[in-house]
């Protein structure tokens, strides 16, 4: 008789605590200060990621990372699908590869044509380099 009395409680306890995980799951506070969503989660991303996903049969996600590419976060992608669709528009730029990466200090990581730069002031071409803030700026200028 105790011995059930102590399975049921067990039982009893695992699924309260289960329950209360899953209730807790569906919160997300990523900065420990608050409960709301960051502002980049509850904000849509730009039209050019959505019709970089749309264009892939991705569907809508908040940003767009194709196989092969370097790991980046969100904003960074986003802002590389920005840039992207810029580079496809300019008549000298359209021939870089450019693949916007996060390193290991969470800064970016720039890939031009395969080859790493450290920062934006290290690309190989001026009007590379005023593109890319151009679309930083761009990009702040919509959050």
């Amino acid at each position: 008789m105790t011995l059930s009395v102590i399975i049921f409680a067990v039982i009893g306890i695992s699924v309260v605590l289960l329950a209360f995980m899953f209730l807790k799951s569906n919160q997300v506070n990523l900065t420990g200060k608050t409960e709301e969503k960051p502002e980049w989660m509850s904000s849509n991303p730009p039209a050019e990621t959505v019709e970089a996903t749309k264009a892939e049969g991705e569907g809508f996600t908040l940003f767009n990372h194709d196989e092969g590419e370097k790991i980046a976060s969100p904003f960074a992608e986003q802002i590389e699908d920005i840039l992207r669709k810029r580079l496809e528009a300019h008549p000298v730029l359209k021939e870089y590869k450019v693949d916007i990466g996060t390193g290991a200090d969470y800064g970016f990581e720039f890939w031009v044509n395969d080859k790493k730069y450290a920062n934006v002031d290290d690309l190989p071409n001026e009007e590379l380099k005023a593109l890319f803030r151009e679309t930083v700026q761009d990009w702040e200028s919509r959050k």
